[in-house]
C-alpha cells in the first residue's frame, strides 16, 4: 500500500469489469428480504476471524466486513481515511496524528476512542498474541523491544491517545509506506472488553459485539460459516444487503456446482475450475479481471541441496510455465517471472528469469548444466529425494504441483516426493520454517498485495528479521550469503528513500537479484474469474480484490 497520490492514479486504471452501479429505472430493487448475498469461503472453516492473526485472503474478505482501521483502500485501490476523517505527518516524517470521526461505536453501542486504537495495535505487537503479521506494523518505533518482551506496551511510549479523538504514532524512521501498511487488518479496531471476558477463543463470541465495520456477527457455526447483518452503529453508510453469509462450501468443483444450482450468488475468492472457463466464458454471470497475485514454489535455504544457487537455478529453469499456463490453468493465469506484479508501481518489464533466462518456458539445457555444476560444488554425486509440499484445496494447483514434480523429475532426475495439505495447515508449515533446517524443503504458495507497493513482496518477504522469510533468504550459511545480505541493505535502503523513482529502482535492482537467487520460483500472475448472480449489481473489482466498508451501501440484488 506504499503509494504516492501520482502513483496511485496508476493502479485507480486497473480496476477493470465488475457489477457496478446499475440504473434501476427498468429493474427494480429487491425488497429487503431478498437483500441476502450468499459467498462461499471453500472447504474448511475460516483460518481466523482475529484481525491481528489474519494471513488468508478468504478471512481477511469476512474480517473487512466487520472491522475497520484509522486507513483504509477504496475501490479504485486510493488510500483514504477511515475510522479517521483526518492526520497529519510531522515534518521530519516520523509522527502520525489522527482525528478520529465523532461518535465512533462498537457494534454492541460501546463508545470507541482512541484509547481502543491504540489497544488494538499495541495487542498485535504483544508476545502473548502470537501474531504472524506484526510486522506490518515494525517501523513503529520499539517494535523490536515490545515484541522481544523488552518492554511491557508502547502505549505512553510510542502509540499516544492524548485525547478520545486524537491517536498519535510515532515511527522509527521515515518511510513511504507506513499508512499503507496501516490498512493491513493487523491495526483494525477491537473491542476490549470482549477479549479480556473470552480470551483467545473471543472471535467465537462476535454476536455480544467487538465489531466496528459495515457488518455485525448474526451467527458463527465452525462448520458452516458465519451470517453477518448490518451494523446500525456503523459511522458510514448503511449496507443495502441485509444478511451476508460467508459459508463453507467444498471444494472449487463442488462449490462451482452449488453456485450452478443457486446456492450462492457470487463465487468469489473460491472462482471456477479452470476446466469450466471456456464454457461460461460468453455468460452474463462471467467476470475476470488481474489481480496482484504471484503464484510461486520456494526453497528453505537451510536445507540441502537449496544452500546451492545454482541447484536453486536448475529447478527454476526446468519448470516449463507457459506450458503450465496452457494445459493446467487453460490460460486462466499470466505466466511470470516477476515477483512484483505488473500493473503495480515497480513492476520492471525489463527483468530476466534465473542465470539471464527470458523464457517463460525455461532452459532445459542450462537446468541440467547447472545442476551438474552444483553438485560438484556440493561434492555430490545425485539429488537427495525432494520433498515438494502443496496444498489439495484447489485441484488447479494440484494438477500443477504434479506436474511441476514430473518436469523436475524429466529434466533433471530428481526424486520428487509429493505432500499435500490443507492451504491452512501449509501456511502454518511455512511459518514454522523460519531458521529452520528442519522445517519444509519445497513448497508452492502465494501471495496477494496488500497494498500495491514492491515493499509489499520484496522486503516483506525477503529481509532480515521479518516473519515471511521463509525461505531463509541472507539468514544462512550458503556462499552466496553475503550477497543476499548486500540486496537485504538494498531493501531496507529503498524503505525508507522518499524519492520515488529512486526508490523504484532500488527495488528493480533488488528483484532481478533475488530472482537470480532463486528467491521465489514465480511460476504465473493470478486472473480471477468468477460467476456473479445477474440480480447482483455493485461489486467493482479491482487489483488488491476488497470490497471497501462504504462501498457495502452500493451493492443490491434487483428483482
Amino acid at each position: 500500500m506504499a503509494l504516492i497520490p501520482a502513483l496511485l492514479c496508476l493502479i485507480a486504471l486497473l480496476v477493470a469489469c465488475g457489477g457496478g452501479q446499475s440504473s434501476t429505472s427498468s429493474t427494480q430493487i429487491a425488497p429487503p428480504d431478498k437483500q441476502v448475498l450468499r459467498i462461499p469461503i471453500g472447504a474448511t472453516d475460516f483460518g481466523t476471524l482475529d484481525p491481528a492473526l489474519v494471513q488468508l485472503a478468504v478471512d481477511a474478505d469476512t474480517i473487512q466486513a466487520i472491522w475497520t482501521g484509522l486507513v483504509e483502500w477504496d475501490h479504485n485501490v486510493q488510500l483514504r481515511d477511515q475510522l479517521a476523517q483526518s492526520h497529519e505527518v510531522s515534518a521530519d516524517g516520523l509522527t502520525y496524528t489522527f482525528h478520529l470521526r465523532p461518535n465512533l461505536k462498537f457494534s454492541d453501542g460501546t463508545p470507541l476512542t482512541s484509547q481502543d486504537v491504540i489497544y488494538s495495535i499495541d495487542r498485535t505487537l504483544q508476545p502473548a498474541t502470537k501474531s504472524q503479521v506484526a510486522y506490518y506494523l515494525n517501523l513503529i518505533k520499539d517494535y523490536d523491544k515490545i515484541t522481544s518482551g523488552k518492554i511491557p506496551t508502547l502505549i505512553g511510549d510510542s502509540l499516544l491517545a492524548p485525547d478520545p479523538n486524537t491517536v498519535v504514532i510515532k515511527i522509527s524512521k521515515p518511510a513511504a509506506y507506513f499508512l499503507q501498511a496501516l490498512t493491513y487488518p493487523c491495526s483494525y479496531v477491537v473491542e476490549k472488553k470482549l477479549i479480556d471476558k473470552y480470551g483467545s477463543k473471543w472471535t467465537d463470541h462476535l454476536t455480544e459485539g467487538g465489531g466496528d465495520g459495515p457488518f455485525k456477527v448474526q451467527s458463527y457455526d465452525h462448520t458452516k460459516g458465519i451470517v453477518l447483518v448490518p451494523n446500525p452503529n456503523y459511522y458510514g453508510p448503511q449496507p443495502k444487503i441485509q444478511k451476508l453469509e460467508y459459508l463453507i462450501s467444498g471444494d472449487q468443483d463442488t462449490t462451482f456446482r452449488a453456485y450452478q444450482s443457486h446456492q450462492f450468488d457470487y463465487t468469489g475468492v473460491v472462482g471456477i475450475p479452470p476446466a469450466q472457463i471456456d464454457a461460461v466464458r460468453s455468460s452474463p454471470e462471467f467476470h475476470e479481471y488481474v489481480n496482484f497475485r504471484i503464484r510461486y514454489i520456494t526453497m528453505n535455504y537451510l536445507v540441502k541441496p537449496f544452500d546451492n544457487i545454482h541447484i536453486r537455478q536448475a529447478f527454476a529453469l526446468a519448470i516449463d510455465k507457459e506450458l503450465l499456463q496452457q494445459t493446467v490453468f487453460r490460460n486462466t493465469v499470466e505466466a511470470t517471472n516477476h515477483i512484483v506484479p505488473q500493473g503495480m508501481p515497480g513492476y520492471n518489464p525489463n527483468l530476466v528469469g534465473p542465470a539471464g533466462v527470458s523464457s517463460l518456458s525455461g532452459d532445459k539445457a542450462k537446468a541440467k548444466q547447472l545442476l551438474q555444476q552444483g553438485l560438484q560444488e556440493e561434492h555430490m554425486t545425485s539429488l537427495p529425494t525432494i520433498t515438494f509440499n502443496y496444498y489439495t484445496d484447489v485441484k488447479a494447483i494440484v494438477d500443477a504441483s504434479q506436474a511441476i514434480a514430473q518436469m523436475w523429475q524429466t529434466v533433471l532426475g530428481a526424486n520428487v516426493k509429493l505432500v499435500g495439505t490443507t492451504y491452512e495447515k501449509l501456511i502454518t508449515l511455512e511459518n514454522a520454517t523460519v531458521n529452520n533446517p528442519n522445517g519444509l524443503q519445497v513448497w508452492i504458495s502465494g501471495w496477494l498485495a496488500d497494498y500495491p507497493d514492491p515493499q509489499d513482496f520484496l522486503s516483506v518477504f525477503f529481509d532480515k528479521g521479518s516473519g515471511y522469510n521463509q525461505m531463509n533468504y541472507g539468514q544462512n550459511n550458503s556462499t552466496d550469503a553475503a550477497q543476499q545480505q548486500q540486496v537485504q541493505k538494498l531493501l531496507e535502503e529503498a524503505d525508507v528513500n522518499l524519492n520515488q523513482t529512486q526508490r523504484m529502482q532500488q527495488y528493480n535492482q533488488a528483484e532481478q537479484q533475488i530472482v537470480d537467487d532463486v528467491g521465489w520460483i514465480p511460476i504465473y500472475q493470478n486472473k480471477i474469474q468468477l460467476m456473479q448472480s445477474t440480480k447482483l449489481h455493485g461489486i467493482v473489482y479491482n487489483g488488491l480484490s476488497i470490497i471497501p466498508p462504504d462501498d457495502w451501501a452500493n451493492i443490491y440484488f434487483t428483482v
